[in-house]
């Protein structure tokens, strides 16, 4: 093995439209510390966050890998490493502070990892990790709902990646009535395939739509939402948003006693990085996929990770229309 390696990044923040948005690198292969793995990447996938990223945090001309989804084979592990060895297929989200996924070679922290589902290629697999995450946490940690969980469920931007996934863990896994939000035929048809029991569409009146109120909402697009979310949600039910709009001001939700829960995947990476309940998550996620309860939201297959196919993943990411995940396989 070589002492250096290719990966894909950015050493300013420039417009995608511009070809130095994201370059192609050569950088050291780094050496796993105690518990982490040294994979080789098979397959990554774009996420918003991937973008947010390279718009917002200048890395001074440094460069700075992106990256937050990827799937691949275990090359070398560090000392206290115990739930993976060489030669395991792999599947995880990693973490927002350390470099990212778009690389030949990356750490990661095996308490973050999954056993790749046998039933995926890497490609299907590199599409859920991050979303499958968000997704779970939102729904069973965040908002505690059980397997008898009742009620009225609506998901805002049920065709994006999250969205695709929540729709199919509530539908599969509660009792919930599973509501989306979709606007074009394409993107409707997505949604009722993934599991939705019905589809309303985000650019009309919602409060018209749902005359019957809902108990939970899944928000990626909060701004201007909340004197919405305050008439369409019934007393004591919820929000779990995944976005931070500048300004936010949840005073109309107080009369109905409406909670509000943040939900960011990288908490535990950053907070609580003993623990595994991310390498449990998604180890039951696998198991659902190997069992056909769950399926790969890869809509978009790219063959080649490079920094040409990663402007076009992150310019369709950026025009706020795709539905699903597109996925970067193989350097």
């Amino acid at each position: 093995m070589t002492d250096v390696m290719r990966a894909v990044g950015y050493r300013k923040n420039l417009p995608i439209s511009d070809p130095s948005s994201l370059l192609d690198l050569e950088v050291p292969v780094p050496s796993p510390g105690e518990h982490d793995l040294l994979v080789r990447v098979k397959a990554v996938s774009v996420n918003p966050v991937d973008v947010k990223v390279r718009a917002s945090a200048d890395p001074g001309g440094e460069p700075r890998i992106l990256g937050f989804d990827a799937a691949g084979v275990v090359e070398k592990v560090g000392s206290a490493v115990t739930l993976f060895r060489p030669g395991d297929e792999v599947w995880y989200a990693g973490s927002i502070a350390r470099p990212g996924t778009d690389s030949e070679l990356h750490l990661v922290d095996e308490r973050i990892v999954g056993r790749k589902p046998a039933s995926l290629d890497f490609a299907a697999a590199a599409a859920l990790p991050l979303t499958a995450l968000t997704a779970w946490e939102s729904l069973f940690d965040r908002l505690r709902l059980t397997a008898g969980s009742t009620g009225r469920l609506l998901v805002l931007g049920a065709a994006g990646g999250v969205g695709a996934v929540l729709v199919q863990l509530a539908r599969r896994l509660t009792d919930l009535e599973v509501i989306g939000t979709a606007s074009r035929p394409e993107s409707r048809q997505y949604v009722l395939d993934r599991g939705a029991h019905r589809v309303v569409d985000h650019r009309g009146d919602l409060a018209a739509q749902l005359p019957e109120g809902v108990d939970y909402v899944f928000s990626p697009h909060s701004a201007g939402m909340i004197g919405t979310f305050a008439e369409i949600i019934r007393p004591y039910g919820a929000v779990v948003a995944i976005d931070e709009p500048e300004g936010l001001d949840l005073v109309g939700l107080k009369s109905k006693s409406i909670a509000w829960h943040w939900e960011l995947m990288f908490t535990r990476a950053l907070y609580d990085p003993t623990s595994t309940a991310q390498h449990e998550i998604l180890t039951q996620v696998a198991a659902l996929v190997d069992k056909n309860v769950i399926e790969s939201t890869l809509t978009t297959r790219i063959d080649g990770i490079n920094a040409i196919n990663m402007r076009k993943a992150h310019a369709a990411q950026e025009s706020g229309r795709t539905v699903g995940k597109t996925v970067l396989a193989g350097f």
